[in-house]
């Protein structure tokens, strides 16, 4: 007969705690710098008659690293981009351009050339399912630091962090790797140019409000549905078959460069 494991470890009482008041007050629990946490002062309106002093309230979206997302955008950049002809077709008189890199680096070194000059954007980011990758912008970090980091490298030796939904900074970390890209996209359009997402069911609200900020709540087009599989498979919920994404377009119009 396999021996059994003996748990040596007393029952963490703090956690058990937490998941009730989860389990109650679903609207009371945040993502903070560190994790899943309770907001004490919703907790106490919720355990009140009386409206309970405390942070100004205000409509705007938030979540722990949003300031250091508004630095990131604003940074400047010391790399450059660097030709390869062997790999160009027509190098010389050729009027497109195709661009490999760091996106958030690319955008801005973008920024002199193109700035307010471009019609049309897509992007397809990570939908931040859990599986896939999401990059962690860390300008704190020495290089020994970061060389010393768990996780995986990409083909420019960039450090990649899973991101999986039991995370406590899951929505957080998305979005502070969506923020400054869109916001270094929003200056190369033009007046009149348009942007197009592609997103599904895991973000697309969080996208719709960074999108509201960055680009105007009034210039918010429209949201498209499209029809993405026509198999069932894993991606099933709830025996639910999730068939169709999303394409959010905002846009700007001319008053942009004016705020």
């Amino acid at each position: 007969m396999p021996l059994e494991k003996l748990d040596l470890q007393s029952p963490d009482l703090v956690n058990q705690n937490f998941e009730k008041l989860a389990s109650l007050f679903p609207n009371c629990v945040a993502e903070g710098p560190d994790g899943r946490a309770i907001d004490f002062d919703l907790l106490k309106q919720e355990l009140s008659h009386e409206v309970v002093e405390g942070n100004k309230e205000r409509y705007r979206l938030e979540w722990p690293g949003k300031r250091e997302a508004i630095v990131t955008a604003n940074l400047p950049t010391t790399k450059t981009l660097r030709p390869v002809r062997e790999d160009s077709v027509n190098f010389d008189t050729t009027e497109n351009l195709y661009i490999e890199g760091d996106n958030l680096e690319v955008l801005k070194i973008l920024q002199e050339s193109y700035l307010g000059k471009v019609k049309m954007i897509y992007i397809d980011p990570p939908y931040n399912t859990g599986n896939d990758f999401v990059y962690k912008d860390n300008f704190g970090q020495s290089i020994e630091e970061y060389k010393n980091e768990s996780g995986q490298r990409d083909e420019y030796n960039r450090q990649f962090f899973s991101n999986p939904d039991t995370s406590g900074r899951y929505h957080s970390d998305w979005l502070s790797m969506m923020y400054p890209r869109l916001k270094l996209a929003r200056n190369l359009l033009k007046d009149e140019g348009v942007i197009f997402m592609s997103i599904d069911d895991n973000e697309v609200h969080n996208l719709k409000k960074i999108c509201d900020e960055i680009f105007g709540e009034q210039n918010f087009i429209v949201e498209l549905i499209w029809k993405s599989r026509q198999i069932v498979d894993s991606r099933n919920k709830n025996n639910v078959s999730c068939d169709h994404e999303y394409i959010l377009s905002p846009y700007c119009l001319p008053q942009k460069l004016h705020l």
